[in-house]
């Protein structure tokens, strides 16, 4: 196996765990879990607006679900980027280090932001239904 052919499958790996955690996280999360209504009313409790968690659950079942088919893979990862910036500043930066910690911390949402910019950058990579363009050196 070649090189270009070990980075377009690692590709793949990052873009189906990267679909699956954010389709989780909204769908079975946010959705199912804790209800679109019990979503916002988080949202609102620390200080956004109840429409954000709306937006929040919805835009991370949709967005997961095309890492996951690799459709737009480029664009949809870096557009879930600002989730994962709100998750940092706002909900996880004042509770320090380790996400066991009360309320979580801040370095798991910190790697799935440098996650979903390598997904950015790399690509679909394989079995995507839509290939990412790949840039010629």
């Amino acid at each position: 196996m070649n090189q270009a052919r070990i980075t377009e499958l690692t590709a793949t790996l990052l873009r189906l765990s990267l679909g699956l955690m954010y389709l989780s996280h909204g769908l079975l999360l946010k959705i199912l879990t804790f209800g679109l209504a019990g979503t916002a009313g988080y949202f609102v409790s620390i200080g956004l607006p109840g429409w954000l968690g709306y937006a929040t659950a919805i835009g991370e079942a949709v967005g997961g679900a095309l890492l996951l088919l690799g459709v737009q893979t480029r664009l949809v990862a870096l557009a879930l980027t600002p989730t994962l910036l709100g998750a940092i500043i706002w909900v996880h930066a004042a509770n320090g280090w380790v996400f066991s910690a009360k309320g979580g911390g801040w370095e798991y949402p910190a790697f799935l932001l440098v996650v979903s910019i390598a997904v950015a950058a790399l690509g679909s990579g394989a079995y995507a239904l839509q290939r990412s363009s790949r840039a010629t050196a």
